[in-house]
């Protein structure tokens, strides 16, 4: 099929012409996730590990600052899946916001103001005050239920911790803290919500797994938990609606190929291996191709991915159904000198950046008659 330009109308219609002439028209809605990387308030809250993001903090983390952070933000929301879609994402979850004070900043920013976003959000038990939440266009989706779900994983015993001078050299953020008393790991809810797009019911989980600090392998276990958690919310819907239509995104910290997607949650890279009720995941075809949406001492991965039930792949487009992925890696997103040349163009001493992620996108799109 020949792809002609996407247009907006009350929904957007993507056009498509078939081998016969015949010309179909999609309405089409982008789905993005992006870790934002540290979107910070100001102000200390003493309830939060935040000190380094206020003016006196290491970060010198000043209102003008903040307000270049918004600004950089809304760019990126405003143009993901744009090479397909004129419309800024209809969904867009996302990762390491502080409160929902900074998500009511940053959707007045005049790039994205005109699309009125609502705003899904609860705090998290994280320690550093980090959450994850889902902004939807209010004019397209209908959010009728939503709830945050606990991760609750333990240490098998009392561990310090110390970051590694390689943790260290690159500046990782997100550790993983424990309680004293019973040596819980604080780490961030998983957010479900259910609601109507444009009349049909989808369910969104938006996630940010427990990090690698410590060591990919020690912490791993905490991941796998994350994805048992995430499987058994998915199953949870489908023993209600076998046709359960369900998203799942997030950063999860892990690649498409490690245990906690592949085994836990049970994702799968190819369309024909997804059984019915089963997850298909379209980013580990571009994790095999050296795509990535996070880089580690130049080795890139895809942290960051968006995963679809069986029910959104049946390709007959009668109700909305997965379309194709992608990685939003426009390069005014990356950095362009220095030892991390090549890297997503995070904030610095002498810089306000975007983030150390790529967001990445899917689009969905049923046939409009």
């Amino acid at each position: 099929m020949r792809i002609l330009r996407v247009i907006l109308m009350l929904v957007c219609i993507l056009p498509v012409v078939n081998g016969f002439g015949q010309q179909k028209k999609y309405a089409i809605h982008t789905v993005a996730f992006y870790n934002f990387e540290n979107l910070f308030d100001t102000i200390n809250d003493p309830a939060t590990n935040d000190d380094e993001w206020t003016p006196k903090g290491d970060q010198h983390w000043t209102s003008k600052k903040y307000r270049q952070k918004l600004q950089n933000l809304s760019r990126v929301l405003l143009e993901i899946g744009s090479s397909e879609n004129t419309n800024s994402p209809t969904f867009i979850g996302c990762s390491e916001i502080e409160n929902r004070g900074v998500l009511e900043d940053l959707i007045k920013e005049s790039k994205i103001a005109d699309k009125e976003y609502g705003i899904i959000h609860f705090d998290s038990p994280d320690k550093r005050g980090i959450d994850v939440a889902l902004l939807y266009q209010k004019k397209y989706f209908r959010p009728t239920t939503y709830t945050n779900i606990p991760l609750i994983v333990y240490r098998k015993e009392a561990v310090k911790i110390v970051k590694s001078k390689v943790e260290a050299d690159e500046k990782l953020d997100d550790t993983l803290q424990t309680s004293a008393q019973n040596n819980r790991v604080f780490t961030r809810d998983q957010l479900l919500v259910t609601g109507f797009l444009d009349g049909e019911e989808i369910n969104i989980i938006v996630n940010h797994w427990p990090s690698r600090s410590g060591g990919e392998k020690k912490s791993s276990p905490f991941r796998e938990a994350a994805g048992e958690l995430n499987r058994n919310i998915i199953d949870s819907l489908q023993r209600i609606n076998p046709n359960a239509k369900v998203l799942t995104m997030g950063d999860l910290n892990d690649g498409p190929y490690n245990r906690s997607v592949k085994i836990a949650l049970g994702a799968k890279a190819n369309k024909a291996d997804v059984l019915p009720l089963g997850i298909y995941n379209p980013f580990e075809d571009m994790a095999k191709k050296g795509l990535g949406t996070i880089a580690f001492r130049d080795s890139w991965d895809i942290f960051d991915q968006i995963m679809v039930s069986q029910s959104l792949i049946q390709n007959n487009f009668i109700s909305f159904n997965y379309w194709k992925a992608g990685i939003y890696n426009k390069s005014f997103l990356i950095q362009t000198s220095g030892q991390y040349k090549g890297y997503p163009k995070r904030h610095s001493e002498n810089e306000v950046g975007f983030s150390d992620h790529f967001p990445v996108y899917i689009y969905l799109i049923k046939e409009v008659k």
